[in-house]
């Protein structure tokens, strides 16, 4: 089958899915924002008049200290605590088992998610298995397939990046296949999230980096695809404006409050826009990077994400023109809109190309590589098999300009750390 037939297969799948989520609700969070924000999440807790939370975490952020700091909230607001500190980078169902174990042995009522994408992952998985029949987490993989909304749940993100807090997805694996199986669901939306910038103070530079970048992924592959609006829009240019403002401060300066406080909420818009909007080849690809290779997540968009924009630009250019003058306007009073207005094509595409340039040198001021050292070529036509699989089938990303396997090998072989 040609390129150009399956192209406009794949542009009806997409024209369907887009009509289908056009009657979906997709409930946003309430969200607190600063040093006090911990205190008041927890404080909403009581206030809904829970009793008993159970916090799901990872062993390291109970060592720093942290899971102390939600736990003294909490009992100030008159609520008990019960913690699970057995989240891994790629939780399982078994964690998700262990997890729901521990809500029912202790009767807890309610959840707080406490740390990354992985920790808000199990948490929205569990909240959902211990409401709904057979409290099997495998049969809630897919879309919708929950039938009761899940415990009440809570989310303390403890990096800027990953947007978990206000998504519709999570993702669990098989803990013996490592097959990742996402939970697509508005039922797992949080009922608040905390963006308290106190909490990622400790956060290593590298990670600043990679979980930055990941939102700036998500931030930009929602505003170029095919489902974007008014709405989606206005979250990634703001996204996108304070990821370049305040990245380079976070990385350089992880004490730095503003900095910090400005990524998390960078972080929380360009979710708010990729779980409307949707992603699209940079993800196909780094999703199938870390399920290969455990590349984590944002370190492999952060790698992918230049490579795609220079083969989005030809199709692109007026979006990735208006990004640039998002982040380098011309004239500060007039709107970009009526700034990209007044160009020519020419000038379109030279800003669109300096938009990439400065994506490239924002990974490169922050140390990320170009290539994927793991990257083995022997593993590219499986890894790009997969990935389109993952863009054009089972997902239907709505990407702006469609791609065939010759061409997505020849992207990845980009990657390979002898070229």
């Amino acid at each position: 089958m040609s390129l150009s037939i399956k192209v406009m297969f794949y542009k009806g799948l997409t024209k369907l899915t887009k009509f289908i989520f056009t009657f979906v609700a997709i409930p946003k969070p309430t969200v607190f924002v600063g040093d006090k924000s911990t205190e008041q999440l927890c404080n909403m807790v009581a206030q809904f008049n829970l009793k008993r939370t159970l916090i799901v975490t990872d062993n390291i952020l109970e060592e720093l200290g942290l899971v102390a700091k939600v736990e003294s909230a909490l009992n100030e607001a008159g609520v008990n605590a019960v913690v699970y500190n057995g989240v891994t980078p790629d939780p399982t169902f078994t964690i998700v088992d262990e997890t729901v174990s521990l809500l029912s042995q202790h009767n807890c009522d309610n959840i707080i998610a406490l740390g990354g994408g992985s920790a808000i992952d199990a948490a929205k998985v569990a909240a959902l298995c211990a409401t709904n029949p057979n409290r099997d987490a495998k049969k809630l993989g897919g879309f919708f397939k929950a039938k009761h909304r899940g415990l009440p749940l809570f989310a303390i993100p403890t990096t800027a990046g990953t947007g978990s807090e206000v998504t519709i997805a999570a993702v669990v694996s098989d803990p013996i296949t490592h097959a990742k199986a996402p939970v697509v669901d508005t039922k797992v939306v949080p009922l608040a999230a905390a963006l308290d910038p106190t909490i990622m103070i400790g956060l290593p530079s590298p990670i600043t980096a990679a979980t930055g970048m990941d939102a700036l992924t998500h931030a930009i592959e929602s505003f170029l695809g095919k489902f974007a609006t008014a709405e989606t829009d206005s979250y990634a240019l703001a996204a996108v404006t304070m990821i370049f403002n305040y990245l380079p401060r976070a990385y350089k300066n992880g004490e730095d409050i503003e900095a910090r406080e400005a990524m998390a909420l960078a972080s929380f818009y360009a979710g708010l826009a990729f779980t409307q909007a949707s992603v699209g080849y940079v993800h196909a690809i780094a999703h199938n990077f870390g399920a290969k290779y455990g590349t984590p997540h944002g370190l492999a968009n952060a790698i992918v994400l230049p490579y795609i924009l220079d083969y989005y630009q030809q199709d692109c250019n007026e979006r990735l023109a208006m990004l640039s003058l998002t982040i380098n306007p011309i004239k500060e009073s007039i709107p970009v809109s009526a700034q990209l207005q007044s160009l020519t094509q020419a000038e379109k595409e030279v800003l669109a190309q300096q938009f990439i340039n400065d994506v490239k040198q924002l990974n490169a001021s922050m140390n990320i590589p170009k290539q994927l050292d793991a990257l083995k070529e022997q593993d590219i036509r499986l890894i790009a098999k997969a990935a389109l699989k993952e863009a054009h089938l089972q997902y239907t990303y709505p990407v702006p300009k469609y791609m065939d396997i010759t061409t997505c090998e020849s992207i990845i072989h980009q990657m390979l750390p002898s070229v």
